[in-house]
């Protein structure tokens, strides 16, 4: 096996966590598997990979090393498929909040696959701020501001947001006519992760942003609960239509203030500037741009035709 091919199987260890699956996925026996990776070891003179009975992870010198692999490996895919046409193929690890991933990501997913059968994608949920270069992730979709950092940030998105409640809390506390209103309101609270502190809400006023905060004596920090909470009847919220849609199809949550409306929030795709995106990771980031564009029309125009 040249080094190339070492370097290939290296990757797939480090991206399965397993002699085993990566050895099927190249088509090779195990043992031959653990033998280049040993060989590989001898030759660089470094423990790559931390084997236990249940699992295989990278030491740090092997994240490095998988890394300069990824990089190499990856030009020489952009080189080959310059010169022959070829279709993206390989794994990409993507990072997605998990409500964006179910609504917009997913259902499309089968006509991806279906005409680029040789693309992976391996694909994580969280909410939380991903470390892409030590992790090794391609890329990360996330919804909102996005603190400072060294990641190239693209726009693909910026998803409408309302003022909404449960018809419960409406008949408690009444409908609110103005922003003034809301000290007469409470809110179910968005916490961030962050900085564990409440988002305030924001109204659009004679052209002005009015930022507020509201009681709360109810926060989360999941879209899901927060989704749940006002379900419940525990307070007003600022939510994306797309998460709502159909809980506004259906009655169970109202909107108010509609002439006051929340900014739209910006979904963006972030990668680490030193990498040089592979020809996979350029068409999926087109292809995510494209699924938010559609289904957010969708969405609003059904929702506001009904």
């Amino acid at each position: 096996m040249d080094r190339f091919d070492a370097m290939r199987l290296y990757t797939r260890v480090v991206e399965r966590r397993s002699f085993t699956q990566a050895a099927q996925d190249l088509g090779i026996p195990r043992s031959t598997a653990t033998q280049v990776i040993q060989q590989l070891e001898d030759r660089l003179g470094a423990r790559l990979l931390q084997r236990t009975t249940r699992s295989v992870r990278p030491t740090l010198d092997g994240e490095a090393y998988y890394q300069r692999c990824k990089a190499i490996l990856d030009d020489v895919e952009t080189a080959d498929g310059a010169f022959r046409g070829a279709s993206p193929r390989g794994l990409m690890r993507v990072e997605v909040q998990g409500t964006l991933a179910r609504h917009f990501l997913l259902p499309a997913l089968p006509a991806f696959f279906a005409r680029y059968p040789d693309i992976e994608i391996a694909m994580s949920e969280s909410d939380r701020w991903v470390d892409v270069v030590r992790e090794g992730v391609d890329c990360v979709l996330r919804y909102g501001a996005l603190p400072d950092s060294d990641l190239v940030a693209r726009t693909v998105a910026m998803l409408r947001r309302i003022t909404c409640a449960a018809p419960s809390y409406l008949e408690r506390y009444g409908v609110p006519a103005h922003p003034d209103d809301m000290v007469r309101h409470r809110a179910v609270g968005i916490r961030s992760l962050t900085t564990g502190s409440l988002t305030p809400f924001e109204f659009s006023c004679e052209g002005q942003t009015r930022r507020m905060d509201i009681p709360s004596p109810f926060s989360v920090t999941g879209t899901e609960s927060y989704r749940d909470g006002v379900l419940l009847g525990l307070g007003l919220a600022q939510m994306p239509v797309f998460h709502i849609e159909r809980d506004l199809l259906a009655g169970t949550l109202i909107q108010v203030l509609a002439d006051f409306p929340p900014l739209a929030v910006p979904v963006s795709v972030l990668y680490p500037t030193s990498r040089q995106l592979s020809p996979r990771v350029h068409l999926f980031i087109d292809w995510a741009t494209r699924q938010f564009s559609t289904r957010e029309a969708v969405s609003d125009l059904s929702w506001r035709v009904s």
